[in-house]
């Protein structure tokens, strides 16, 4: 009997933690790794200046729903997400349609992971130097391989970078746009159209809720979660230079429990951050829209905390 009791509890909790029909399904379980598991090495031309993820690099329970309200918002919109599920514990405008900006080069990278052939060398074309105005101002000719490439483009936002790169994987801009566009549609991100791979100013938009849809994936693939993590970045040019790029992210260093994801900025879209952070095996994910220079970290941060508070 004490062992039916048992069973039964357990049932009873297994139910009580589904996601409903209808809500965002759980598609990362495979990715659960044993612990120790570490992302795949970056070669030694792109080495890292911070040890990426270490144990723990999975969430291994859910989050609990905050014993006190959500902070007011000060921004345009918010989703706060627990990458474990995909539940969703607060949203403000959250399904408004918004330009999001370089938070979108998220949906580039996983594009990119799709081709599975990540130390392919990418050879720079002048064409790929036309997107201003944040550039690594790369070369005609030069050949450096995708990982490193998103490596960089992750960590300094470059957009000729995310240009490169999709016409590399896709043949041309225009058909990696195509592939950005299908692979919303397959993470449910139903309120959303990309016009280009680098979110500048263009016919787009997605919502909140829709990137931290994205961010959910991104946050639960190993390559990329190793990237988003490094707070500095040294490249290494085919000429021999090197260049320090540093992380847009500058919660990276003032916050060690935070552990990345994507920054944005045009003026159409206002300061725009994704961001992530752990405590004890819960994870959560923010996603800032529409905020200011002087607001956007404060406002990350409270829902960091607000979310992690009873982890």
């Amino acid at each position: 009997m004490r062992f039916l009791a048992h069973l039964i509890t357990l049932c009873a909790l297994s139910f009580a933690t589904a996601p409903a029909d209808g809500a965002f399904p759980n598609p990362f379980s495979q990715y659960q790794p044993a612990a120790g598991h570490r992302p795949a090495r970056i070669p030694m031309e792109a080495r890292r200046v911070r040890r990426a993820y270490d144990n723990g690099l999975n969430p291994v329970r859910p989050l609990r729903m905050p014993s006190t309200p959500a902070p007011e918002p000060d921004c345009a919109a918010v989703c706060v997400i627990d990458p474990y599920n995909g539940n969703v514990l607060y949203g403000f405008n959250a399904n408004t349609r918004r330009q999001v900006a370089s938070t979108q080069k998220i949906i580039t990278a996983l594009c990119v992971c799709d081709t599975k052939n990540l130390d392919k060398v990418v050879t720079i074309k002048a064409s790929d130097r036309m997107a201003r105005p944040i550039r690594l101002n790369l070369r005609a000719g030069e050949q450096y391989s995708r990982r490193t490439l998103m490596q960089a483009m992750l960590t300094g936002s470059f957009n000729d970078v995310a240009l490169s790169l999709a016409r590399d994987c896709a043949g041309s801009v225009d058909a990696f746009v195509d592939r950005m566009n299908e692979r919303a549609r397959r993470m449910r991100m139903f309120n959303t159209h990309f016009a280009n791979p680098n979110g500048l100013p263009a016919e787009q938009y997605s919502t909140a809720y829709d990137m931290a849809l994205a961010a959910c994936y991104a946050y639960n693939n190993k390559t990329i979660r190793g990237m988003i993590n490094i707070p500095a970045y040294e490249f290494r040019r085919n000429n021999g230079s090197v260049r320090m790029i540093r992380s847009t992210n500058r919660l990276l260093t003032s916050h060690p429990w935070v552990q990345g994801m994507k920054t944005g900025y045009t003026n159409l879209a206002g300061k725009c951050l994704i961001s992530c952070a752990s405590s004890n095996g819960r994870a959560v994910i923010v996603v800032i829209l529409g905020s200011t220079s002087r607001k956007i970290w404060g406002e990350s941060l409270k829902y960091l905390r607000w979310a992690l508070e009873d982890a």
